[in-house]
């Protein structure tokens, strides 16, 4: 594997964050069968950020659909 710092003046720290991360990103994706889907990230889950009520209807509640309170 071949890393590059295109931009800027990273110190050795940095550097080795970065390619810490890079690394367990690969030995994760090595471990995961090649057909086997990749879980969900729950951040993107609409989920986590209704409030879980429904909304009443009127001219603004396709905006309560998304923001909480």
């Amino acid at each position: 594997m071949t890393i590059k710092v295109v931009r800027g003046n990273p110190t050795p720290e940095e550097l080795a964050a970065a390619l810490a991360v890079v690394r367990a990103r690969a030995a994760a994706a090595a471990d995961r069968p090649s057909g086997a889907p990749r879980p969900r990230d729950s951040w993107a889950d609409p989920s986590r950020i209704a409030d879980h009520r429904i909304p009443r209807p009127g001219p603004a509640a396709w905006s309560r659909t998304y923001w909480p309170g």
